[in-house]
């Protein structure tokens, strides 16, 4: 199971939010470059990216910060928020990035999804997040009537690399993320699933490990940066 250090962008510095409240913000890193090097040099496999202005503005803010990572670093990365159009998933991927997350266009435009994922075959994820079973778009301002898990099933056939799961009453609250709705989803569907939301040590890590559905890896932002989970010592848990 690969763990995603998370970099969640704000006003060009790496923030985290407690359940995606843009006003609760807690700056960790003026530098988000920076903070992405510290990660690789711990020995991450992957980094996890979120423009989180762009999630709610609809389009990219964040530009400057993602590109600094990664011209600074060889680490494969995905990104998510304000990703809404070809054009700007084609732009991303020129530039670099390894997988783009599209959430919000996943409820409201299916066929972009479907397309991006047959013309960028193994670069395309679909971000599922959550409040209660239901999903939540833009930024998780709105949340819909569509049931995450069949949300889930309906791209099944469409290619996509992978689904991030978030439960949203878990992000960065530190609580322990919701292993059963995870799992329930990741038996669902054959599409590899990652867990997000509420990771806070490494125990969380283990149990979402042997929750008994195939899990491809867990995103941890906050407990990271707290000191609540040691990237290496989680590293090496992972990969014994």
């Amino acid at each position: 199971m690969i763990l995603y250090p998370a970099i969640d962008l704000k006003d060009g510095k790496a923030v985290r939010l407690l359940r995606g409240d843009m006003d609760k913000a807690t700056v960790f890193n003026d530098d988000p470059a920076a903070q992405a090097l510290e990660f690789v040099a711990a020995g991450c496999e992957w980094l996890h990216l979120v423009d989180l202005n762009g999630a709610f503005a609809g389009e990219p803010v964040n530009a400057a910060a993602v590109e600094a990572i990664l011209s600074q670093s060889k680490t494969p990365a995905q990104l998510g928020g304000g990703i809404r159009d070809m054009a700007t998933i084609e732009r991303w991927l020129d530039k670099g990035l390894a997988r783009v997350i599209l959430g919000t266009v996943a409820v409201e435009n299916p066929a972009l999804v479907r397309e991006a994922a047959a013309a960028f075959p193994g670069k395309i994820a679909v971000g599922i997040d959550a409040r209660d079973g239901r999903v939540a778009t833009k930024g998780w301002a709105e949340v819909t009537d569509v049931d995450a898990v069949e949300l889930a099933k309906s791209y099944e056939d469409a290619g996509v690399a992978a689904i991030i799961y978030t439960d949203i009453n878990r992000d960065g609250a530190m609580q322990g993320p919701n292993i059963e709705a995870t799992a329930a989803l990741a038996r669902a569907v054959t599409i590899p699933v990652i867990a997000s939301g509420g990771v806070s040590s490494l125990k969380d890590l283990k149990d979402l490990r042997d929750c008994g559905a195939a899990l491809n890896g867990a995103i941890s932002g906050r407990a990271l940066y707290d000191g609540a989970l040691d990237l290496k010592e989680a590293l090496k848990a992972l990969a014994g």
